[in-house]
């Protein structure tokens, strides 16, 4: 079970993977930090709202930005 942390102490290194996960989606560098510490709280949200765990809810977030982002290089607009 994944307990939730304010001082930051476990927050930095999975902020880190994360921003380093959406700069490998093709999110501009300069946006991945803030972009990750957004959906972690999103996902967060998500797992309280729906009933899931956050990692499902995360997982989801991921799917679909990358979807987005795929999208965006194919030259696609979403629908």
């Amino acid at each position: 079970m994944e307990t939730q942390t304010t001082s930051g102490s476990a927050e930095g290194p999975k902020l880190a993977q994360l921003a380093g996960l959406l700069q490998q989606f093709g999110c501009p560098q300069e946006k991945t930090e803030i972009l990750a510490s957004q959906l972690d709280k999103r996902a967060r949200q998500l797992a309280l709202d729906k009933g899931k765990s956050y990692d499902e809810s995360l997982m989801h977030l991921l799917r679909l930005m990358r979807q987005g982002w795929a999208a965006k290089e194919k030259g696609i607009a979403p629908s």
